[in-house]
């Protein structure tokens, strides 16, 4: 244990202003037991816990606040459409976004792809058109573009990635033709941790004519964004993924892009005037928000961001960074371990397989343990291709962690070496 106190000491020095311990009470989970063994939870890749404000400010909105919004002409509708509507100025302000018309409230990540596909990319995507992806993508950033190129006659590119796991930038170069349509690629790779250099890429497709979407999924919640320092036309993030509710999503798009693009989905409330001959659309974003919001769970979504925004994103990053590096330290001096991804720019992610064993019985041992990781391909089977396995075995990190789960991970991963090797 002198190893982690020495981490711990160093932590404490550097961040007199943040009481990480203090936050991780703050989480009511996190003092769960499993199988006898305190948790440790170690899928924040996958999803992330709620604090108490969070947990707290959607059950006042459901007992005291809630009406439906954007309808009701009475006080009580209105004040929850106001609370509604301040939320999308907070997500505007987090992304770094020039206007809250520039955000739409979608049901997840996936929905948010989905819906650029089906509604921008059916619109400006024709017949011989390119689309670049990398080979990093999760599933939800490879299928729906998949099936709009098989609907168009368009061709996928892929970027493709070296044996640390980082883009290979010289062929995204060669890639980029006056064909490429769109270039659609993650900010960082769910299954290994690499940091994309996003900037570099939307500047460089935009300067090729293309538009751009990045996949905020696993970047969001881990460090400071800004949409417009990165350049891109599209962003899309998860809510369950940075400590908010599950069954919601942002959507960000650059004015310009967002006014050119028709609907997603059709219904109620996304609509100017309704005839049975012809029907107009209200301007962006609600033209893209047919039908009854998740309210509650935006309600949510603004807790978790006014949260992320009293610990400050920067400390945030630097100690996951600090988790990180410690969890690399000890995990590759453990024999017949081989850590998948090393890029030089990565977040708090390790995905490793062990040799002879296969990562669900990985998972399996450190479940024994108290310990929650990811096992298997992470819905990006051709990353798990690229590196020539089936799958991994993955831990990923939040800044509510400690050192002691660091540690606690690395014997167990050492107890399951023992156990296969006998």
């Amino acid at each position: 244990m002198r190893a982690m106190a020495k981490v711990n000491e160093i932590d404490t020095r550097t961040w007199p202003q943040v009481d990480f311990a203090k936050i991780r009470d703050q989480f009511p989970v996190l003092a769960s037991t499993v199988r006898g063994k305190p948790l440790a939870y170690l899928d924040n890749a996958a999803t992330t816990q709620k604090p108490w404000a969070v947990i707290d400010r959607m059950r006042e909105f459901d007992s005291r606040e809630y009406a439906t919004v954007r309808r009701g002409a009475y006080r009580f509708a209105e004040q929850a459409t106001e609370e509604f509507e301040k939320v999308r100025g907070k997500v505007a302000l987090f992304l770094g976004a020039g206007s809250a018309k520039e955000i739409v409230f979608t049901s997840g990540a996936t929905m948010g792809v989905n819906l650029v596909a089906g509604s921008w990319g059916r619109k400006f995507i024709g017949q011989g058109d390119e689309i670049i992806l990398s080979n990093l993508e999760h599933h939800a950033n490879i299928l729906p573009w998949q099936m709009l190129a098989q609907e168009k006659g368009a061709v996928i590119k892929v970027i493709p990635v070296n044996d640390a796991g980082e883009l290979d930038m010289e062929e995204f170069d060669r890639l980029l033709t006056d064909r490429t349509r769109l270039v659609a690629v993650t900010h960082v790779a769910n299954s290994i941790g690499t940091i994309n250099p996003v900037r570099t890429i939307c500047a460089k497709a935009r300067a090729a004519g293309a538009v751009t979407l990045v996949d905020g999924a696993q970047a969001a919640p881990h460090m400071k964004i800004d949409v417009r320092q990165i350049g891109c036309d599209f962003y899309v993030l998860s809510a369950h993924k940075m400590y908010a509710p599950s069954g919601l999503g942002v959507l960000y798009g650059r004015k310009e892009v967002l006014e050119q693009t028709p609907p997603f989905l059709t219904g109620g409330d996304m609509i100017e005037r309704v005839t049975f001959e012809k029907s107009t659309f209200a301007p962006p974003p609600h033209r893209f928000e047919a039908g009854t919001p998740a309210t509650t769970q935006v309600i949510g979504l603004g807790a978790a961001i006014d949260y992320l925004d009293s610990v400050g994103m920067e400390h945030i990053e630097r100690q996951e960074k600090k988790l990180l590096d410690y969890a690399t330290e000890l995990v590759s001096r453990i024999e017949s371990v081989d850590i998948v991804g090393n890029a030089r720019d990565k977040a708090a992610i390790i995905s490793f397989t062990l040799a002879d064993a296969h990562p669900h019985d990985v998972a399996t041992i450190l479940d024994s343990e108290g310990i929650a990781v990811r096992a298997g391909h992470h819905c990006a089977q051709p990353t798990m291709d690229r590196f020539c396995v089936p799958a991994t075995t993955r831990a990923s990190f939040s800044f509510y962690n400690t050192f002691e789960e660091v540690e606690r991970l690395a014997e167990g991963i050492k107890q399951a070496t023992e156990l296969f090797r006998g």
